[in-house]
């Protein structure tokens, strides 16, 4: 089952970013190309039902399997990226985090009006960062077709903030506590 797969290879790093806080560090899955494979099928299997037009992924570590769903579907990749990286035109949304607040922006013509999006992220903590960006595709004139996330940390409650834009919330690792 890929569930315990990656759990075997995520990291845990405590008090990062700051004290109090588990860091579940994903980059050791990159050093197994199967895995990662294997990830890109799992996502494609559970979405296989979902009418997907694009894939969008939060910067940054959503654009790495984000970009690779977006190849696998042969659908446009939409990054939403962190407030002053993007070059053109764009929209913005300022969320809170469980350690702070930070800001997220999307090019203005990056979603096509009724576009279904997926959207991509590595993982699902209190939802501020998912829910931002999905406000900003549904602001751009898109649709949710659903959240694809490596890891979701159930114990935050993040869903629940989702679930106004789509049911349909899929995570490979779920930690309870």
């Amino acid at each position: 089952m890929i569930q315990h797969k990656l759990i075997s290879v995520i990291r845990d790093i405590p008090d990062f970013p700051k004290p109090g806080i588990t860091f579940k560090d994903i980059t050791p899955i990159f050093l197994h190309p199967d895995l990662c494979a294997e990830i890109i099928n799992e996502f494609r299997r559970r979405f296989e039902h979902v009418p997907v037009d694009a894939v969008a992924g939060v910067e940054a570590r959503g654009f790495l399997f984000g970009f690779l769903l977006a190849q696998a579907w042969q659908v446009p990749f939409i990054p939403i990226r962190k407030a002053g990286k993007l070059p053109y035109h764009k929209i913005s949304r300022e969320y809170s985090l469980e350690y702070g607040t930070a800001k997220i922006e999307m090019h203005t013509d990056a979603v096509k009006p009724g576009q279904r999006i997926l959207l991509h992220d590595d993982l699902l903590a209190t939802g501020g960062s998912a829910e931002a960006a999905a406000e900003l595709i549904v602001e751009a004139g898109g649709k949710l077709s659903g959240f694809a996330f490596l890891v979701n940390l159930a114990f935050l409650e993040g869903e629940k903030k989702l679930l106004r834009f789509s049911q349909q919330i899929e995570s490979l690792v779920v930690y309870y506590e």
